[in-house]
This record gives C-alpha cells, sequence and structure tokens, in this order.
C-alpha cells in the first residue's frame, strides 16, 4: 500500500544533525495521523553522513536512506522525486526546515490534496538577500510567467499525479523554477503559506553571489529549454 506523504530530505555534509532529523520527523509525521515515509537523499557528502542515516533507516521502516555520488539540490531532489511512492510528495531544506513548519505545511497540503502547497519565506538573513530573493523572483514572472513570491521557497508538497510525465531537466539550483513553471502551465493551481522563523538547523547557505548570478543567467537557457 502506497503511503500518503513522502518527505524528500536531501542530505549534504550533516552527520552531526542526523539523530536529531530522525527522530524529529518520526516523531511528528506519526502525529498527522496518515501513512508516510522519509527519504534521506544523501548526495556528495564528505563526512559519515550516509552512514549515519543508513543505520537510523534500519530503525524504522518508513524511513529510506539513499546516497549519491555527485553532488548539488537539484539531483538530490530529482533523484528523490523519483524513489517516492507517497500519494503527495514533500520536499525540503533539511538544513533550514523547522519540524513545526513542515508539519503545517503538509496539514493543509492533506486537507486540500488536489493543489500544490509550498512556502514562502517572508524574512531574509539579509538585505542584499532579500534583494537578491526578489530580483530572481521578478525573472521568474518576466521569463516563465509563474506567478509566484519565493519560487525556491521550501516546503513543497506535490501531488504525485502532477509529477507524472513532467520530464525534469534541471540538477542544480533551477530545479524549483522549472518544477514551478512546468505545474503552472499545466494549469495546477499552487498556493503560498507565509512563514516567518529564519532559523537554521545545521551550516550555512551555499548560495554566493557566484551561484546566484548563475541562477540568473541559467533562467534564460531553462525558458529555452521549457
Amino acid at each position: 500500500m502506497k503511503p500518503k506523504i513522502s518527505v524528500i530530505l536531501p542530505i549534504y555534509n550533516q552527520s552531526s544533525q542526523i539523530a536529531y532529523l530522525f527522530e524529529q520527523y518520526t516523531s511528528k509525521l506519526e502525529t498527522l495521523n496518515v501513512s508516510w515515509e522519509v527519504l534521506f537523499i544523501v548526495n556528495s557528502s564528505k563526512d559519515d553522513s550516509h552512514e549515519k542515516a543508513l543505520a537510523f533507516s534500519k530503525q524504522n521502516p518508513n524511513v529510506k536512506t539513499f546516497n549519491l555520488e555527485k553532488g548539488g539540490w537539484g539531483r538530490a531532489v530529482k533523484f528523490g522525486l523519483s524513489k517516492a511512492e507517497g500519494e503527495l510528495v514533500c520536499y525540503t531544506n533539511s538544513a533550514r526546515t523547522l519540524i513545526e513548519d513542515l508539519v503545517l505545511i503538509l496539514k493543509y497540503a492533506i486537507a486540500n490534496d488536489d493543489v500544490v502547497i509550498k512556502t514562502t519565506r517572508v524574512i531574509r538573513e539579509s538585505l542584499i538577500r532579500k534583494i537578491g530573493s526578489i530580483l530572481y523572483n521578478y525573472e521568474n514572472r518576466i521569463l516563465l510567467g509563474t506567478p509566484l513570491w519565493d519560487v525556491n521557497g521550501t516546503p513543497k508538497v506535490i501531488p504525485a499525479k502532477y509529477l507524472e510525465g513532467l520530464n525534469i531537466i534541471s540538477e542544480g539550483d533551477l530545479i524549483d523554477a522549472e518544477i514551478m513553471a512546468k505545474l503552472y502551465r499545466k494549469n495546477v493551481q499552487l498556493i503560498e503559506i507565509l512563514i516567518t522563523s529564519t532559523k537554521r538547523i545545521s551550516g550555512k547557505s551555499t548560495t554566493k553571489l557566484s551561484s546566484a548570478m548563475e541562477m540568473y543567467k541559467g533562467l534564460f537557457k531553462l525558458k529555452k529549454m521549457i
């Protein structure tokens, strides 16, 4: 029997957080009273994240662990989407998502299981990041027509039926822009839920000025490809 919810968690050099993620996600997902699975997608970690995740997954049959030799946010999400079996498929940034926010979004998704539910981050770590996000999201609107305030915001919950035939090509940071644009063009309703939390569970953001510029330029290429 397929689970109601699949939660995809890309993992990168987060060995010290694996135990916390396992405990938080398994305990809080149980409170939703629906069937679920968690997919740890360890992508090119240099520490023992894979070994720890694998050990914890053996403690709960609802938790699965996969290891990717090549890194990248998009590659991990894309792989997770291919392995998820749930009716509702969620993916999120495991280093930044508070479990309370995830549970809130999943509750909305369970009650409205025919639409895409995602978060919009209304508070940024700095003014520069806020301006950068505004520019990127307006670029998405102009080039791809996607009417969202925070294209990259996670958690995102997508009914599995809408993922069929989506043919995702991005394996980097543009995967969110591609998925949202393609879903919108399929006339899927996209609903944004505001979240104000800024706390990170681990690490620092890997989005630097150079990677941001690549994303800005990448949208022009993405427009041609889709």
